[in-house]
């Protein structure tokens, strides 16, 4: 990642989103690495629902930290 040469214009929010960023990947992670090891379909269903609302949320993030970045 590039260094920059001015702060974002708001860096607590940018401290938060990177935060975001973060907790999800790895929250991601670990359920993705639950998947194969679930009991049933439905318990499989359930963890890929929570990783896809969190992919969402990722995203999100990462759209408002380029647009902080920008700005």
């Amino acid at each position: 990642m590039a260094e920059r040469f001015l702060p974002a214009d708001d860096p607590v929010l940018e401290d938060v989103l990177l935060w975001t960023v973060a907790r999800d990947a790895g929250d991601m992670a670990r359920l993705l690495k639950w998947l194969p090891e679930a009991r049933s379909v439905r318990e499989q269903r359930v963890l890929m629902r929570r990783v896809r609302a969190m992919g969402e949320e990722l995203e999100s993030a990462m759209e408002k930290m380029a647009a902080l970045q920008q700005g």
